[in-house]
């Protein structure tokens, strides 16, 4: 597995400190997120998801909590949107450059707009995928969410 990846280098890049930790990924998981968070011996609600979605059309990013659900309502809000829905898998690997089960907010071909799930805030640090299966990046939220001009909304469900 390599340790260095778009992700890893973008956030090299613009000064954020960070730990990587790397797990066996199993693409069979019913939760990629959960079982990440089993892999590396932390919270649920301490390990995010990157969702690629389209908010009236348009696309962006919305990272979560892998212990809860999003509310494509709340996070359309936070996206001056009127509503918002899941991307198309092909649709979120051709636009980030990244696989399913590997797409992390950093480091991606385009930037888009993104929401960081408020309770990223309630933690030391947060796990973020680090752009590649089995890669998680643990960084302080406030490092992701100016790392990525992101802004922070309540979005769950």
């Amino acid at each position: 597995m390599a340790l260095s990846t778009r992700a890893t280098k973008m956030l090299e890049k613009v000064g954020v400190t960070f730990d990587l930790h790397a797990y066996d990924y199993d693409p069979s998981a019913e939760s990629i997120g959960l079982a990440a968070a089993a892999a590396i011996g932390a919270d649920p609600g301490q390990v995010f998801k990157t969702l690629m979605v389209l908010a009236d059309g348009r696309s962006a990013c919305v990272i979560a909590p892998s212990s809860g659900e999003v509310s494509m309502k709340k996070a359309a809000a936070a996206l001056g949107a009127k509503s918002a829905a899941m991307m198309k898998p092909a649709d979120a690997e051709r636009l980030t450059g990244y696989k399913i089960g590997g797409i992390s907010p950093f480091g991606q071909m385009r930037q888009v707009p993104v929401v960081i799930d408020e309770t990223a805030i309630l933690w030391d640090a947060i796990y973020i995928n680090g752009g590649q299966r089995g890669l998680q990046v643990r960084l302080a939220g406030e490092d992701a969410r100016q790392a990525l001009d992101a802004k922070f909304a309540d979005i769950a469900s």
